[in-house]
């Protein structure tokens, strides 16, 4: 488990699913965070090499069309106390020993809490599913809790 130095406040700009496409829009919104989580399906390395140019540090998760086996199919962090599992699909059952759950996938916005752990997404930048807006989403961690803001694109 990776832990961040401690800050007061912490704003996480979080997306999935980019399928190949950076939207300037996304790259503009994201110069405010203080990291960059993406969860998957970036497919087109270059997007990564975008994403790092932007500035914050960037925390990837391999999704299912994503070729670079290099890249962790699952990370866990630990931010202002709370553990979050970052996973491009989300676990059927929630995990152990985690708080929150950031996946992508169903490129679908969600923001639910199932057997005590929160589970998040983003939605899609691309293709969004099931009527929902692209969407990107920001985590904002301050004293041990959380906030999530859902920005459509």
């Amino acid at each position: 488990m990776v832990e961040a130095t401690t800050q007061m406040q912490m704003s996480i700009f979080v997306l999935a699913d980019t399928h190949n496409k950076l939207p300037q829009k996304i790259v503009d919104l994201a110069r405010d965070a203080d990291e960059i989580w993406h969860l998957g399906d970036v497919c087109a390395e270059i997007i990564l090499d975008e994403l790092r140019a932007i500035g914050p540090p960037v925390t990837i998760v391999r999704g299912n069309c994503d070729s670079n086996t290099e890249w962790p199919l699952v990370v866990d962090l630990k931010r202002e106390g709370l553990r979050f599992r970052l996973q491009h699909i989300p676990p059927d059952v929630p995990p152990d020993a985690v708080d929150v759950v950031l996946h992508g996938h169903t490129h679908v916005p969600r923001n639910e809490r199932r057997g005590g752990v929160l589970f998040l997404n983003p939605g899609c930048v691309t293709r969004p599913n099931q009527g929902s807006p692209a969407s990107v989403a920001w985590l904002e961690i301050a004293n041990g809790k959380i906030k999530w803001r859902l920005v459509d694109l």
